[in-house]
């Protein structure tokens, strides 16, 4: 479930207006945008974006550029951006580090439905004016441009059917090549990148009921093995999200110094969609609210803007 509060009724032109106004003057309001925008769902934010452009012939992405900075303006630009509009930033931005962050596209690529990910790579080639998997294969090579680009071009089954038999006999060919370190065997690329989640979901207990063990753990190996590493996130994505997003919330705020980048894109991600789910799974394993972990973490608006997105209000 998701965690924002949305009124019930919203009038595009006066939240426009608000924000015009949080905009001109010596300083920003803050607050004020804060107010609006964290509590606007994807189909009202594009509204506001849209009366702001028809009321001043500009840009309010732009406008909110120039006028915030930090952590709090690259959270608020990643939220008022359409969904599939910010996957495909995402996904730009982690292709074109100086290393890449295979993590993000493998996020994008597994956590997203079928129809989520088709937007994403329209949004990306209207952005870019070149494809997603074009990217993807100019920036990585070998086995782990084969698993990468099999992924960001799956187009799969999205219903509940499940085949047994299937799921059986491909837990064993995922066990045989996982014995023989054989990981980048092209039978285990094509099971991740063309299996349905939920036929994948039924291979890989059918992995854990045969071999006392979960696919994940068997799959732990050397962190210097780039490709290892990222078939493990693929699968710890493609088996349970919330789990991993989880993770990925746990890792940001315990490091030494917090990963801002992988904090805001979570909530941001999912504030609309399973965060509510993935808070309570993080109170249970970390003995913390969420919310007072970001607030431990974070300051000023940025924290403000956080907190809000996850629900938390003054």
């Amino acid at each position: 479930m998701a965690t924002i509060h949305v009124p019930n009724q919203v009038s595009f032109v006066e939240d426009a207006e608000v924000l015009r106004k949080a905009c001109q003057g010596w300083g920003t309001d803050e607050k004020a945008i804060i107010t609006i925008l964290g509590h606007r769902n994807a189909a009202q934010r594009k509204q506001i974006r849209q009366a702001y452009e028809q009321l001043y012939q500009e840009d309010l992405i732009k406008r909110l550029e120039s006028e915030l900075s930090g952590d709090f303006e690259r959270a608020v630009y990643r939220w008022i951006l359409d969904p599939a509009d910010r996957d495909a930033v995402l996904a730009n931005v982690a292709i074109r580090k100086t290393c890449p962050d295979h993590h993000v596209i493998i996020e994008i690529a597994c956590t997203r439905s079928p129809e989520e990910l088709l937007a994403v790579r329209r949004a990306y080639q209207a952005r870019y004016k070149h494809s997603l998997e074009e990217d993807v294969a100019v920036h990585t090579k070998g086995d782990l441009r084969k698993l990468l680009v099999a992924l960001v071009t799956a187009f799969r089954y999205d219903g509940d059917e499940i085949n047994a038999r299937v799921a059986n006999s491909e837990a064993d060919i995922l066990h045989d090549a996982i014995k023989e370190k054989a990981f980048n065997h092209e039978e285990v690329i094509r099971i991740l990148s063309t299996r349905s989640k939920m036929q994948l979901l039924a291979t890989f207990n059918r992995y854990r009921d045969n071999q006392g063990t979960s696919i994940t753990k068997n799959l732990l190996g050397d962190s210097g093995d780039e490709f290892l590493v990222t078939l493990r996130t693929a699968v710890r994505c493609l088996n349970d999200l919330k789990k991993y997003f989880e993770k990925v919330l746990r890792n940001s705020i315990n490091r030494v110094g917090t990963d801002e980048d992988a904090l805001t894109r979570v909530i941001v991600s999912r504030a609309e969609k399973d965060l509510k789910e993935i808070k309570e799974l993080y109170h249970k394993r970390n003995s913390v609210p969420l919310e007072q972990a970001v607030a431990k973490d974070t300051s000023g608006d940025y924290k403000t803007f956080l907190l809000t997105l996850l629900g938390k209000e003054d």
